[in-house]
């Protein structure tokens, strides 16, 4: 009798249990080595996985402890599509509640932001609107726009100065993370995703516009230093905006 799918995972994602019952080699025999052989090639494969989606991770915590916590990782989070470009979404989760991370606070958001960028390069594509006829609406009009934007771009906000993080840790550049919080917006202008500061207040109107909400009530949500043109013109020139409607 041939191990159910669950019995089977279960045993593949976790090296203490024994090969399952009933699962047999070319020969008939139980398939004991071969199957730690096949186990042990499916850990290293996530394990590497892993470590391609979550290089900055990988670095802020060190290589020895990120192949633990892999480990603690899969057995929990087995693949649930053969697309390896997916694995991982479950590791923000995961951290938050991970103790021997807890001295790294700031651990889950990075990994938010590391998804995000993920997420972005498979994103589907999205041509931009020609800067021109956002321009030609008229300014009695402008409350009610609401702007449509490219699948790749993704908002992600923190308590934790991410985007300094992932600066000095991915080889970005940039100086010693400051004490604040940070939100990084995640463009992809030509096929490269890239995480960029949005602007002082822009957070919440950034949020609300992508949520579908018209420009006046995003605006309702922004601070004294929030710079709208600066914003407008960090979208078009990075080809985020690919189309918009006006309320009546």
């Amino acid at each position: 009798m041939m191990p159910g799918q669950t019995e089977f995972t279960a045993a593949l994602m976790d090296a203490s249990r024994p090969a399952p019952q009933g699962l047999r080699d070319g020969r008939g025999r139980q398939a004991g080595k071969r199957f730690d052989v096949y186990r042990n090639n499916v850990a290293v494969s996530l394990t590497e996985a892993l470590e391609a989606g979550f290089p900055v991770i990988r670095k802020l915590v060190g290589d020895e402890f990120f192949r633990a916590m892999a480990g603690v990782f899969l057995r929990a989070h087995p693949p649930a599509s053969p697309l390896m470009m997916h694995y991982g979404a479950e590791m923000p989760a995961f951290l938050e509640d991970f103790g021997p991370a807890g001295g790294l606070p700031y651990l889950p958001d990075v990994a938010r932001l590391e998804l995000a960028l993920r997420r972005s390069y498979h994103a589907a594509d999205a041509a931009p609107i020609d800067p021109a006829s956002l321009a030609a609406v008229p300014p009695v009009a402008m409350a009610g726009l609401r702007l449509h934007f490219a699948p790749a771009v993704i908002l992600v906000t923190s308590s934790f100065p991410i985007l300094d993080i992932w600066r000095v840790n991915s080889g970005a550049g940039g100086g010693a993370p400051r004490p604040k919080e940070q939100t990084a917006l995640v463009l992809r202008p030509e096929f490269d995703p890239r995480p960029v500061d949005p602007g002082p207040g822009a957070a919440p109107v950034l949020a609300a516009l992508i949520e579908g909400a018209t420009l006046a009530a995003s605006l309702d949500r922004a601070g004294p230093e929030f710079d709208l043109p600066a914003l407008l013109g960090l979208l078009l020139s990075n080809g985020v905006i690919t189309g918009f409607d006006l309320e009546d």
